[in-house]
């Protein structure tokens, strides 16, 4: 089966504890994908426990599937599985960037790349964006000394830590430039000034929220029609 551990679990492997009830995962919404992981549902007799239901249309569209297990070994965890995010790539580019995790010698585990992870955490909900900045930080201090191209950028495109961000601009000064247009608070880094650098990233981090609460209010909408239609199936049933 093919799928990306992300959220909270995979945040623990990249050295940036969450706490988490959930398991979260994104999956390639085939036919023969979803049937694999319907087969693993059933392994661990869990249940679907709210809109929509189990379906590809409803993970192509961006709603997130949640499931309870039963199964002795994983009785009330939860699973949550999802197709698509807002401002995240198609699963099949996911893939090729995934990281892959050995667990013992005889087991992998598949995860969605920081970067990628990063950018599904920039979300509506409070506890994301401070898990982001603990998440870049330590790729920061563990690469920083022999540092490749790729990684530099990474950290100047995410690094929610303004004097983290100013350090970054006096060392490497000509990529900063170069990355600018895309990231114009990065001016701020290059001259220093920490308090305007604080409020830019947070102005940065409220538009965010306000975009994926944008993404989200037709979702929220075809959710809330499930869950009245649902309802009114239990009346006419009793």
């Amino acid at each position: 089966m093919r799928a990306l551990l992300i959220r909270g679990q995979a945040c623990v492997f990249y050295g940036a504890a969450e706490f988490s009830r959930d398991t979260d995962f994104a999956i390639l919404a085939t036919p023969q994908n979803l049937s694999r992981l319907r087969k693993a549902m059933n392994e661990l007799q869990a249940e679907v426990i709210a809109v929509p239901p189990f379906e590809a249309k409803y993970l192509r569209k961006g709603h997130a599937v949640h499931f309870r297990c039963h199964h002795p070994d994983a009785d009330r965890m939860r699973v949550d599985v999802m197709t698509k995010m807002r401002n995240v790539d198609s699963f099949s580019k996911l893939w090729l960037r995934r990281t892959t995790i050995s667990i013992d010698p005889n087991e992998t585990c598949e995860l969605m790349s920081l970067a990628d992870l990063v950018q599904a955490k920039k979300t509506q909900r409070d506890k994301d964006w401070p898990m982001i900045r603990r998440l870049v930080e330590v790729h920061y201090f563990g690469n920083r000394e022999s540092a490749h191209p790729a990684q530099r950028r990474f950290w100047l495109m995410e690094l929610r830590t303004p004097e983290l961000l100013i350090e970054l601009a006096s060392i490497h000064p000509n990529e900063l430039r170069r990355f600018k247009r895309k990231r114009p608070l990065l001016e701020l880094a290059q001259t220093g000034n920490e308090s305007a650098l604080a409020d830019a990233i947070l102005e940065e981090e409220r538009a965010e929220r306000a975009a994926d609460r944008e993404y989200w209010a037709p979702l929220k909408r075809e959710l809330e029609q499930l869950r009245l239609t649902r309802k009114k199936s239990f009346r006419h049933r009793s």
